[in-house]
């Protein structure tokens, strides 16, 4: 071997021993089963394929990929979001996820991962909206009307951020699911959804020039997986989303789901 091959060679050996290592430090679960609980209603992070039938989206992998790192077996269930957080937090389910944001009210009821996303909310409208074009034009437009879910960020910021504070305004719609949401949006019963840059390009892109994204961003948000209280997996899933971060997998699931893949097609 040439000096100049050796001395690569020691190059790449110095790189990625420490992603090796990260690796197989990683615990192992022993094949346990885990039940994870998610709504599917959030695209592209979870939703069910209008075409196959079959749950998929950015969540779903990379569970799947955490469960293969950390060798235990996942089993999906579904629920409502009004009834995820308490069901976790009553030990019902393991895991939950659907775009869960971190929060001290939350984390009151329910352990938190550490954040494997963050995102910024943007008001969705209908592709041919005209009469307003920010947070602020919004607020001044009286008759606009919000659609949200109860007790959601997207909820609180519409009240907080771009309305008057006050939780019971009129012009706040409630809907059982962000989906109901966009639907009542798309067919004119509400003028406006808040939605993280992640549900709302899902829903952009897949309207057909029906839908657009306004404004400046109202507000970061981190994405968590939720546990019971004092869960043993707790310690184990943040390994796997650091390593994850390290050696490119979160990227590359981003890349996926943000970048190549179109709703609908």
């Amino acid at each position: 071997m040439t000096r100049t091959k050796l001395l690569l060679a020691a190059l790449a050996a110095l790189l990625f021993a420490p992603l090796a290592a990260f690796a197989q430090d990683l615990p192992d679960l022993a094949g346990r089963k885990v039940v994870v609980v998610t709504e599917n209603a959030y695209p592209p992070l979870q939703f069910v394929d209008p075409k196959t039938g079959k749950q998929i989206g950015w969540e779903y992998d990379a569970m799947d990929e955490i469960a293969r790192r950390l060798n235990f077996q996942a089993e999906y269930q579904n629920t409502s979001w009004d009834a995820m957080i308490q069901a976790v937090s009553d030990h019902q389910y393991d895991i939950g996820m659907t775009g869960i944001t971190i929060n001290d009210e939350r984390k009151a009821k329910v352990d938190f991962s550490e954040p494997y996303m963050r995102n910024e909310q943007f008001m969705l409208v209908r592709g041919d909206e005209n009469r307003f074009t920010d947070a602020k034009s919004f607020a001044a437009f009286k008759d606009g009307l919000v659609g949200a879910q109860a007790g959601t960020s997207p909820f609180y910021t519409a009240v907080y951020s771009v309305l008057d504070g006050n939780e019971q305004n009129p012009r706040i719609k409630l809907f059982e699911t962000f989906g109901a949401s966009v639907q009542a949006l798309k067919v004119g019963d509400v003028d406006v959804v808040l939605t993280d840059s992640t549900a709302g390009k899902g829903y952009v892109d897949a309207s057909d020039g029906k839908l657009k994204l306004i404004g400046g961003p109202l507000g970061t948000e981190d994405f968590g997986f939720i546990f019971p209280k004092g869960s043993d997996l707790v310690a184990p899933v943040n390994a796997a989303i650091a390593a994850m971060k390290v050696d490119g997998a979160i990227e590359a699931l981003n890349r996926k789901w943000f970048l190549d893949y179109k709703m609908g097609e």
